[in-house]
């Protein structure tokens, strides 16, 4: 098995602009807070809205048919058995294989900062869930979130969803704040990097990567 070793001088750079990269990190980490602030106050719902805390004129969906009639509506689960069914991916948005009080299986989107637990305790007693509202969509055009979501039991109705996240579902502050930070190591690191080298090329202490003009027309006249 052969092995390549990176040049001195390409660690030494790469050294550099990792080191470079921590000040400019800290200098994003003071920025973030305010940032993740105006992030968490858009992403906050309001009780009785869409992906909201359920009020008590909201009405609790127990079938299909409840959901069809009603503009907007909650569902109480049982401890956690709204999450409990399984899950998949659609739009870049997990949803759940929801359980309906009458069986029925539909596929919802939810706010899990809206949930409310009666008793305090998410294992026992009801889960109230966020206001909802259906979603026409064919989901069966998405074969992949399908195969997911029905890894357990199939949906009772794949041609709509229910919407229980509305302008919620926010990250943490730290996952907020994940993405920023790698952007901002990695083009540290890529505008550091050939800066550095070629200060310590010109300076004669790293070979060039290519040579100018000049000493390549040099070398040339020699010969």
């Amino acid at each position: 098995m052969r092995y390549h070793h990176l040049r001195f001088d390409i660690w030494l750079c790469l050294c550099l602009g990792v080191l470079i990269s921590f000040g400019t990190t800290k200098i994003v980490l003071l920025v973030m807070p305010k940032a993740y602030e105006n992030y968490r106050e858009e992403h906050t719902v309001e009780e009785g809205m869409i992906g909201g805390k359920a009020t008590e004129n909201i009405f609790l969906a127990e079938s299909v048919n409840d959901l069809l009639t009603h503009e907007t509506f909650s569902v109480v689960s049982k401890g956690i058995q709204y999450r409990n069914r399984g899950g998949g991916y659609h739009d870049n948005y997990y949803f759940q294989a929801l359980i309906l009080p009458s069986g029925e299986i539909i596929a919802a989107k939810i706010n899990e900062e809206s949930v409310i637990h009666t008793t305090g305790d998410i294992y026992s007693g009801d889960s109230i869930l966020p206001v909802g509202k259906i979603v026409y969509e064919d989901l069966t055009t998405d074969t992949y979130f399908l195969h997911q979501i029905e890894y357990k039991e199939k949906l009772t109705r794949t041609d709509f969803y229910i919407d229980m996240l509305g302008n919620g579902g926010k990250l943490s502050e730290e996952d907020y704040t994940e993405v920023p930070k790698m952007i901002v190591q990695i083009l540290t690191v890529l505008i550091v990097f050939p800066i550095a080298h070629l200060c310590g090329s010109k300076l004669g202490i790293f070979p060039y990567f290519f040579e100018p003009r000049e000493k390549t027309n040099r070398k040339k006249e020699k010969e």
